[in-house]
C-alpha cells in the first residue's frame, strides 16, 4: 500500500501556501466584491481537498497499471473518473505548455555552455585539472607530507 502511513501531517505540510490562495481570491474577484477571511480559508480548505483526491485517484490508476511513479496521464484519467471530464482538455493544454517551458529552459542551459567559448573537451579537461589540484592539496594537508610534485605543503595561511 502506498499511502502515507505515519503518523497525523501538520496541515500546513499538506496545504497550498494560504497566501498564494488570498492573493488569487483577489485577484479573481471583482473589485467591487469582498471576501470575508472565513470564506477565503472555506476556499483553501476546498482546493486542499480537491488537490487530495486527485491525487489519491491519480495514485489508485497508477497501481492499476502497475506502475511507481503518477504520469500526468494517470492525472488526466483520475479526472475522468471522478467526474471533471470537462477540464481534461484545459488540463491537457496546462501540461502541454508547461513542457514547452520545460524544454526552452532546458536550451538555454545549454546555450550557456557555448557561451563560455570552450568545447566540452577543454572544460573537461579544465575540470580534472581543478580536481586533481584540489586532491593534492587535500592529500598535503591529511598527510602533512609535500604534495608529489615537488611544491611545499600548505601551511593554512592564506597571503
Amino acid at each position: 500500500m502506498s499511502d502515507y502511513e505515519g503518523g497525523p501531517a501538520n496541515d500546513d505540510d499538506l496545504s497550498l501556501p494560504r497566501a498564494t490562495v488570498y492573493k488569487l481570491i483577489g485577484e479573481m474577484l471583482p473589485e467591487d466584491i469582498a471576501c470575508a477571511k472565513d470564506t477565503r480559508d472555506l476556499l483553501l480548505d476546498c482546493c486542499n481537498e480537491f488537490i487530495h483526491l486527485i491525487a489519491s485517484e491519480s495514485n489508485d490508476v497508477c497501481e492499476k497499471e502497475a506502475k511507481k511513479t503518477i504520469a500526468a496521464e494517470h492525472v488526466l484519467t483520475a479526472l475522468q473518473d471522478l467526474g471533471f471530464g470537462k477540464y481534461v482538455t484545459e488540463v491537457q493544454e496546462a501540461y502541454d505548455e508547461h513542457r514547452k517551458q520545460q524544454t526552452k529552459d532546458r536550451g538555454r542551459k545549454s546555450t550557456k555552455l557555448s557561451q563560455l567559448g570552450m568545447s566540452e573537451e577543454e572544460l573537461q579537461r579544465s575540470q580534472e585539472l581543478l580536481f586533481a589540484q584540489a586532491r593534492l592539496r587535500f592529500q598535503s594537508q591529511t598527510t602533512q607530507a609535500p604534495p608529489s610534485d615537488g611544491t611545499a605543503a600548505s601551511t593554512g595561511d592564506t597571503q
